[in-house]
């Protein structure tokens, strides 16, 4: 896909609204929404790598309460045309049809290529991809599996809604470590992204899930992007045409 002059491709990840507390979930959204509300004057796409939520699942007639600034705000970039896409991360893989009937957005539960202008992008929100980690990648099969979900969806929304907003929150106690740079030998995703890189070239590689921002150029010709967060960081990227740069918003 070639890109029309002036207008760009967004990328932004790990919002987890709903988290820690409404009040402060609620700037974090009104921030996301001015954002938003910002870069609808050029862009042309924009990919939301992951955890936009804190926690999400939809039972056959119930969604999740709250969130409708950001919704509606959504809804009306796709109203105006622009392409916006959504990776699903560890905290709303619970995803179904929802943002594909009410606001036009596909969903993506795996990692997937795009291409603009003659530029290969590899995107993915980033959990349970490279080495170890292995007692989380035998979790997310099971959070996967239709069966698991179909009997947590049984559960009256109050229930479970209620255990997985307690389940998030536990999993957010782990400290600051989470949020450094490791050094790029022991950064699982780069060590992935290079593993890719010996079968097929991309030029860019984008994640989110590490909350880290931060670029790195690996093999002399590909780099690749943590997106970092709307948490601590508030960061994001952006594809001018030929180059990518990680940015930070400051309103």
């Amino acid at each position: 896909m070639q890109l029309p002059p002036g207008q760009k491709v967004y990328f932004l990840s790990d919002f987890h609204l709903g988290s820690p507390t409404y009040e402060i979930s609620r700037e974090r959204e009104d921030r996301l929404v001015t954002f938003f509300n910002k870069v609808k004057l050029d862009a042309h796409t924009i990919f939301i790598v992951g955890d936009m939520f804190d926690f999400w699942f939809e039972y056959k007639h119930v969604v999740p309460k709250g969130y409708v600034r950001i919704l509606g705000k959504l809804a009306e970039l796709t109203d105006a045309g622009i392409q916006i896409h959504f990776f699903v991360g560890n905290h709303d893989m619970w995803m179904k049809d929802y943002f594909q009937t009410e606001l036009g957005i596909p969903v993506y539960f795996d990692a997937k290529t795009f291409e603009f202008n003659n530029k290969s992008f590899f995107i993915a929100h980033g959990d349970g991809l490279g080495p170890g980690d292995n007692g989380y990648k035998f979790l997310k099969k099971i959070f996967r599996n239709p069966v698991c979900q179909f009997l947590f969806g049984i559960l009256p929304p109050a229930i479970g809604i209620g255990l997985a907003n307690y389940s998030s929150k536990k999993s957010r106690q782990k400290g600051d470590k989470d949020f450094q740079f490791l050094g790029e030998d022991k950064e699982w995703l780069i060590v992935y992204s290079k593993e890719l890189l010996q079968n097929r070239h991309y030029d860019f590689f984008i994640y989110g899930h590490r909350h880290v921002p931060v670029v790195v150029s690996i093999e002399g010709k590909s780099q690749y992007i943590n997106l970092g967060d709307w948490m601590r960081s508030f960061t994001y990227a952006v594809f001018e045409g030929s180059h990518i740069t990680l940015e930070k918003y400051v309103s």
